[in-house]
């Protein structure tokens, strides 16, 4: 962020991008400008929120007229990311768990307007501009203005097309000057700019914040776990992500810690400070990123060091907020915003998803490996023992019965997919930490092939069954509940060779995994 400018000097740019500069300039001659923030209330927020929650510090410090919207109507259309039984739970959640991250910096909630979207979106008057702008708007200029927003399936529901439009909307019925956002929702802007006047309502000014990358070097997404810190992750969770994290030493390029440093750790305290042993040169004050980027690329900052501070500054701001959720109040809020799939009741038959709640893909560890090494067990012609590294400190050790049936060359160095959370089974003598899935034809003679993770997939990336990328994973899978067979019976590879459960893909954030040739196959 920058420094916050006097309501004469106008308002500066703060972000990467401003669309309406000159229409901004004007109204800062004459008055203080209006401007909201929206947030979605679907998956628990993440430290990144703090980018956005920095900027509003400035806009209120520069004399701008604030409102934040919890966005609860909008996070059910977005492919039901939000069902619409625990709308009022997690909007609930959403807005104490923002209240305390603007505390915790400092920002005087007095100032501020909060208002929810079915306060007003459900209003006779609004219906109807929707529907106006629905005989407007082409099918082609909703699904374009929410590529980058709204969740892409492969059957892509109705709810999806009107999200712009409703956003669009926003901006004239909670009368602003001015949205502030993500850049990537500027095609979701651009098509505001586009549509609000065909309905006889003012364009209005559009300001963009970079996106903050993740740990694992994408954007930070509610719905890749290893991608994001939650607001209120317990602090070994923290070190747990932090020590996962991609970090090469050196390596500048898609580093989700440095990335993270840059974009909310600089932003808000304007200096970060590398915390090393004596030995190793003693703690470094940087109060510039480019200077800290320039030691990291030459090696003069260590990766563990890097990481250690960041989570020490982390907690730091989280510690405050974990406090406030401490209460049994705040405590059973959360749990019923979120439920543990784990423990959810059974659906009723004749429901649409008429299997029971709790086995569900999502209590799955299936991540991207990468073989280090390939040996022949020892004691078993017919078993491989591997070295798969999974993006934790130490690659896990695997033993796969895959020797008749794919050469030892063929999976050294490839990336595979790997189920990480079964319990370790000793098998001939090694144990087994995981197990490589595969295709299997169902004739005779049977084939077997690797699923295939999409190309430029990273060690440790989550793989995820379409739908339900936002549940926690077991710890370890329990034996006698068998919830992975019972899973793995709908596990199939579709004509198109991609792996599906009950017709659903199986994805990582790079997109399908696949199989190279078996069609119709099972997966195991």
């Amino acid at each position: 962020r920058g420094h916050a400018p006097s309501p004469s000097s106008g308002l500066a740019p703060p972000a990467q991008e401003v669309l309406g500069q000159e229409k901004l300039m004007s109204i800062l001659k004459e008055r203080e400008l209006r401007i909201y923030w929206g947030t979605a209330t679907t998956g628990k927020p993440h430290v990144a929120y703090f980018v956005p929650m920095s900027k509003i510090a400035d806009f209120l410090k520069a004399g701008c007229e604030v409102t934040i919207l919890f966005a609860d109507l909008h996070a059910y259309l977005d492919n039901m990311k939000a069902p619409w039984e625990l709308l009022e739970l997690r909007t609930r959640y959403y807005e104490t768990v923002i209240k305390a991250v603007l505390e915790s910096i400092g920002v005087p909630l007095e100032k501020l307007k909060f208002v929810r979207g079915t306060d007003y979106q459900l209003s006779r008057e609004y219906t109807l501009d929707v529907y106006r702008l629905s005989s407007m708007v082409t099918q082609h200029d909703a699904k374009k203005a929410g590529a980058e927003v709204v969740k892409e399936v492969e059957h892509p529901l109705l709810s999806g097309l009107l999200y712009p439009s409703l956003q669009a909307l926003d901006e004239e019925y909670l009368k602003v000057d001015a949205q502030f956002g993500g850049v990537d929702q500027r095609k979701i802007f651009t098509f505001a700019e586009k549509y609000l006047p065909s309905l006889g309502y003012a364009k209005r000014i559009h300001l963009m914040n970079p996106m903050v990358p993740g740990l694992t070097g994408s954007k930070m997404s509610s719905s890749e776990e290893d991608s994001k810190i939650d607001l209120l992750d317990r602090k070994e969770d923290v070190k747990k992500k932090l020590k996962k994290a991609f970090c090469e030493p050196g390596n500048v390029e898609n580093n989700g810690v440095l990335s993270f440093i840059k974009h909310v750790l600089f932003p808000l305290k304007s200096e970060f400070v590398v915390l090393r042993e004596e030995k190793w040169g003693g703690n470094k004050t940087y109060t510039a990123y480019e200077a800290l980027e320039k030691d990291f690329a030459e090696q003069v900052v260590h990766p563990g060091d890097l990481k250690n501070s960041v989570e020490v500054a982390l907690n730091k701001l989280l510690d405050p907020i974990r406090e406030k959720f401490n209460s049994p109040e705040l405590k059973k809020l959360t749990n019923a915003a979120y439920p543990d799939p784990s423990k959810a009741k059974p659906a009723e038959k004749g429901t649409k998803n008429s299997e029971p709640e709790n086995v569900v893909p999502s209590r799955l560890d299936i991540r991207v490996g990468k073989v280090i090494s390939v040996e022949k067990h020892p004691d078993a012609d017919s078993l491989y023992v591997e070295k798969i590294d999974v993006g934790e400190p130490e690659p896990r050790t695997v033993v796969s019965g895959l020797v008749q049936f794919v050469p030892k060359e063929q999976l050294q160095d490839r990336l595979v997919v790997l189920l990480c959370n079964l319990k370790p089974q000793k098998m001939r003598g090694v144990e087994s930490q995981g197990m490589v899935l595969c295709a299997s034809s169902l004739g005779e003679p049977r084939l077997v092939e690797p699923l295939d993770p999409p190309a430029g997939c990273c060690a440790g990336e989550r793989v995820y069954v379409e739908g339900y990328e936002g549940g926690q994973p077991d710890e370890e899978l329990k034996p006698k509940k068998k919830v992975f067979e019972k899973l793995q019976a709908d596990f199939r590879v579709s004509e198109d060779c991609v792996a599906q459960w009950k017709q659903r893909n199986f994805l990582t954030k790079l997109g399908r995994v696949s199989c190279k040739s078996l069609k119709g196959g099972s997966i195991s």
